[in-house]
């Protein structure tokens, strides 16, 4: 009986060095699986384990491998590599720690260091490597593009359509049909923008805006896709397989085909567009005082970049202020209106985690040239604004209808992950009160405002936003403790979400009464837990690719300034060393062993590598100088050394 407890089943995560760990759905925590004892496992294998019983006090449950139960990774993406009379594959992940045996006839004529898709064909065991057939050649690792296409390749992404759906996106017409304008509401009288990147090319949403006396009219207007991507079909199976557009250092792997994303879905402007809108009045104290949801035709007057909206609001373009004179009085209307829901979010609680993104550039090669910090501005905080508005007014109303739908969730944290955050906040001398067992999304802002200023507040932040928990999609509202939203959904993506697609359905469908006289109802209450969890694996799918890309990206441009020094702030401090971030958003990891002026302890605690002599302690938020030691390109990552000052 004793026996039995002790066994386990869960997903073999990998580590190059050969030991590995086991997550166990449930379970907090992952059971650590020596080398010795991982058997013929390997990265992301569902596997039988044996937890051992002499658990040593404070440290992780150990287990043994028993049995494969499944293997997770039917395919590998890397580097083939030749050797005479046969090759070997060496897995770009190197959680897939074992390099893969290719036969020269399974070769199909690749050459050395291309990059290649290999089939597993067999596990191999502890003494034998695993076999395979290369199924598909990405070309030479050296090309541009290639080394992004590994990446998506390894992470499952679809690239290429297949050719029924491009057939079904062709038949959709380029111009709004009469036919499709029947029953709408039109609103091409009205003024309204769309303010997106430069280079954006699928523009979901617009707005407009005008006030009466204290009642600010708000329209969020976004593209109806589901009126061209209908429900079951081709097209339509295909954007939920994909779940999400995936926006990558060098290209963008669009939901839908371009024909449809970049065109008659897309507001552009001058062209009438077929959109759901919402319709929110506004008081002075940023209520929603009343709102319709309505199937509309509008017309975008100009389409605008960020840049010219911030620099306009911020007065430094005389010629763009100039160029847009005429709606120079809406966009600080929207400015005005913007800082008022967003002082009224704050007030609620709303977490605001103020991080620049990287901005990467590329050359016409593909090659790096530069990475800078993309920071939000005021004509970005416009759009966010307005964009969330509108996601909880919807979300409201089908919630509180109790129609079916998705909901975008995000739940509480984990309460241990919480006491050890305040722990290390309390430690650095940092004041902290939590009333009740469960933190609230207003003490988390608190904890954020008073660390504002000082040196270590990116790194505490982003030590906070790792204590919450992913947003996911679900069928119950039970709201979003980032927003300290009640009520939330994602309804203003359509062209590059899927469940802004699904819930832009369900709309339609009630609005014109077909959600209870035909059926439907019961219809979507089968579907959209699949639809949910779906949703939720490609997101997760896309942000490890996007993650993978620039960590490739980062490597690659800092392997160009090997010898250099920059000033950086450590940003993180484990027992194997710091990290160290750059001001253009590049971190780096300076290694305990270049550490030779002393012995350094870690403290745990408070963040700190110690030097036993006492003489030196490296924390959290310390300006060091680096010196750029090494940068993989295959590993992702970027090596320092602290350039050391006379003490």
């Amino acid at each position: 009986m004793s026996r039995n407890k002790n066994k386990k089943e869960g997903i073999f995560i990998g580590h190059p060095k050969g030991f590995g760990f086991v997550e166990i759905e449930g379970e907090e925590e992952d059971v650590f699986i020596p080398a010795d004892d991982t058997g013929s496992a390997l990265h992301m294998d569902r596997v039988e384990i044996l937890v051992k019983k002499e658990q040593k006090e404070g440290k992780r449950k150990e287990g043994v491998v028993m049995k494969i139960l499944e293997r997770g990774m039917p395919q590998v993406v890397g580097t083939f590599q030749y050797n005479h009379n046969y090759g070997f594959v060496i897995s770009d992940n190197p959680r897939f720690s074992k390099d893969v045996f290719v036969a020269q006839r399974d070769a199909k004529g690749v050459r050395n260091n291309d990059k290649v898709v290999v089939k597993i064909t067999d596990y191999g065991n502890r003494k034998k490597s695993p076999e395979g057939v290369v199924v598909e050649n990405l070309g030479n690792s050296r090309l541009p593009g290639t080394d992004i296409l590994a990446i998506v390749k390894s992470c499952n992404i679809p690239t290429e359509f297949p050719e029924k759906v491009l057939r079904q996106a062709d038949r959709v017409p380029d111009h709004v049909l009469d036919a499709d304008r029947e029953g709408r509401m039109d609103l091409t009288h009205l003024l309204t923008v769309t303010i997106d990147g430069e280079d954006a090319k699928d523009l979901d949403d617009a707005i407009s805006l005008s006030r009466e006396g204290d009642m600010y009219h708000l329209g969020v207007h976004i593209a109806d896709v589901s009126n061209y991507v209908q429900g079951g079909s081709a097209l339509d199976r295909e954007a939920l397989k994909r779940g999400t557009s995936v926006y990558l250092a060098d290209r963008v792997i669009p939901m839908l085909p371009t024909r449809l994303s970049n065109g008659i879905c897309s507001l552009n402007q001058g062209e009438d567009r077929l959109t759901l809108s919402c319709l929110m009045d506004i008081d002075r104290s940023g209520r929603v005082i009343s709102h319709q949801i309505a199937e509309t035709v509008i017309c975008v007057d100009q389409r605008m970049s960020y840049t010219d909206v911030k620099n306009i609001l911020e007065d430094r373009d005389e010629q763009a202020k100039e160029k847009y004179r005429e709606l120079i009085p809406t966009f600080f209307l929207m400015k005005e209106l913007s800082e008022l829901l967003r002082e009224k979010r704050h007030h609620r609680g709303s977490i605001d985690f103020e991080f620049p993104e990287s901005k990467i550039i590329l050359n016409k090669a593909g090659r790096a040239i530069d990475v800078r910090p993309y920071e939000s501005n005021v004509a970005t905080r416009i759009i966010e604004d307005f964009m969330l508005l509108a996601n909880e007014t919807v979300a409201q109303e089908y919630c509180t209808g109790d129609y079916p739908f998705v909901y975008r969730t995000h739940e509480n944290p984990d309460p241990e992950k919480v006491e050890s955050l305040l722990t290390l906040l309390h430690n650095q001398g940092i004041p902290v009160q939590k009333k009740m067992a469960r933190i609230t999304p207003k003490e988390i802002q608190e904890i954020l405002e008073g660390i504002a200023g000082l040196p270590s507040e990116a790194q505490i932040s982003r030590l906070t936003l790792r204590t919450m928990k992913q947003a996911k999609y679900t069928t119950e509202c039970s709201g979003h403790f980032g927003l300290a939203a009640r009520y939330y959904c994602h309804f203003t993506s359509p062209i590059r979400r899927y469940p802004d697609l699904q819930i832009h359905r369900i709309i339609r469908d009630n609005l014109r009464g077909r959600l209870q006289r035909e059926g439907k109802t019961e219809h979507y209450r089968e579907i959209l837990e699949e639809v949910a969890s779906q949703s939720s694996i490609c997101e997760r799918r896309a942000q490890e690719a996007e993650r993978e890309s620039d960590r490739l990206k980062k490597a690659e441009y800092m392997s160009y300034h090997l010898g250099e020094e920059f000033d950086g702030i450590i940003s993180g401090v484990t027992g194997f060393g710091l990290y160290v971030e750059l001001a253009n958003t590049v971190e780096g990891l300076v290694h305990v062993s270049t550490l030779r002026d002393d012995y350094y302890i870690y403290d745990e605690e408070n963040f700190e590598l110690r030097g036993e002599s006492g003489h030196r302690v490296y924390r959290l938020g310390q300006k060091v100088r680096i010196r750029v030691a090494d940068a993989d390109t295959v590993t992702k990552t970027v090596d320092f050394v602290l350039v050391q000052e006379p003490e």
